[in-house]
């Protein structure tokens, strides 16, 4: 069974720093490159982070050098260190395979429509 779990999630205020943890079955993390997704509610889901199943990582423009995504394929959990916190990071965040990405994260599809309950980050400003 497919299963995603994420969390760390909360209110911080701007310039603040969370760090998100996605705990994810074997089937969906092996082998495969992983990202996060923001959902921003009116958009659609992007992704703001991916890395490869050779752990090279790949950001957004807008939240380069102040996020930070790791994988540890031991524990199948993938982890995103959120710092410098602006008020536009705010949406929930899920993670998942991804797919089809540019070098600028366009294109970034989740071949399955199979999501866990996401984890909500708010930044005050």
């Amino acid at each position: 069974q497919v299963q995603l779990v994420e969390s760390g999630g909360g209110l911080v205020q701007a310039g603040g720093s969370l760090r998100l943890s996605c705990a994810a079955s074997g089937e969906i993390f092996d082998g495969n490159d992983m990202g996060w997704y923001r959902q921003v509610p009116g958009k659609e889901r992007e992704v703001v982070a991916s890395i490869t199943r050779f752990s090279r990582p790949y950001y957004l423009p807008s939240v380069k050098g102040r996020f930070t995504i790791s994988r540890d394929d031991e524990k199948a959990t993938m982890y995103l260190q959120m710092n410098s916190l602006q008020p536009g990071d705010t949406g929930a965040y899920y993670c998942n395979k991804v797919v089809g990405c540019g070098l600028l994260l366009d294109g970034c599809r989740a071949p399955e429509d199979s999501w866990g309950q996401g984890t909500q980050v708010t930044v005050s400003s």
